[in-house]
């Protein structure tokens, strides 16, 4: 299974985020993600449609845009006109899953749900054949630099378990306290797109420390 690393912008130095983007191209980073926060479905503000129209202006790179917001349904078409690859939103949000879903593929995008960490993985299951990415958070959401939560990782193979049950390539990520310790963990469950800020942004050699976490797991 070919493992991929989204690094997460929210790590990034933001008054200089092109020279960021073009350090993250020049490591082998696979994905850029984007967590958009409302104030009000997480107790944080990020950024929003200006700012991923500026990135998606300066980088080829697949945009990997997690919704933490109220009603992402709203917001779907606009996101995705701004140039997001990937939209990834929460099953907890006040929007109605399957009709988000769907409006999601109508433009364009790749279709992701989240899950928080309290959060059974039961309850993502039967979208699993509609969707192309299931999130499970491994923190909290709403801050960075967050320490990994080990009881998620059951979450992870019990979706990993039902995709193979059912022959789709539905990929699984994580996010949340993603490092070279927690990488192996999650990897071994079945996680294979891993998000990552703090630990990829602070590393003193950025390419070697994604490659470390692309690293297959010997069984």
């Amino acid at each position: 299974m070919q493992n991929l690393v989204s690094a997460s912008v929210l790590s990034a130095d933001m008054l200089n985020l092109e020279s960021e983007i073009r350090r993250l191209e020049a490591s082998g980073i696979d994905m850029l993600h984007f967590d958009v926060m409302d104030g009000v479905f997480v107790d944080n503000i990020t950024y929003g449609l200006p700012i991923l129209e500026k990135v998606r202006s300066t980088t080829d790179m697949f945009l990997d845009v997690h919704l933490m917001i109220t009603d992402p349904r709203r917001y779907v078409e606009r996101f995705a006109a701004a140039g997001a690859d990937l939209i990834s939103f929460h099953l907890e949000s006040a929007s109605d899953t399957a009709d988000t879903i769907r409006a999601i593929r109508a433009a364009g995008a790749k279709t992701a749900v989240a899950l928080k960490p309290a959060t059974p993985a039961e309850e993502v299951l039967k979208y699993l054949p509609e969707l192309d990415l299931v999130l499970v958070m491994t923190v909290e959401p709403g801050f960075g630099g967050q320490s990994f939560i080990p009881e998620t990782t059951s979450k992870v193979r019990t979706i990993r378990d039902r995709i193979t049950a059912l022959g789709l390539d539905t990929l699984v990520q994580v996010d949340g306290g993603i490092n070279d310790k927690t990488a192996p963990i999650v990897k071994e469950a079945g996680a294979n797109v891993l998000v990552s800020g703090s630990y990829l942004f602070g590393a003193k050699d950025m390419a070697a420390a994604a490659a470390g976490l692309k690293e297959e797991i010997i069984c």
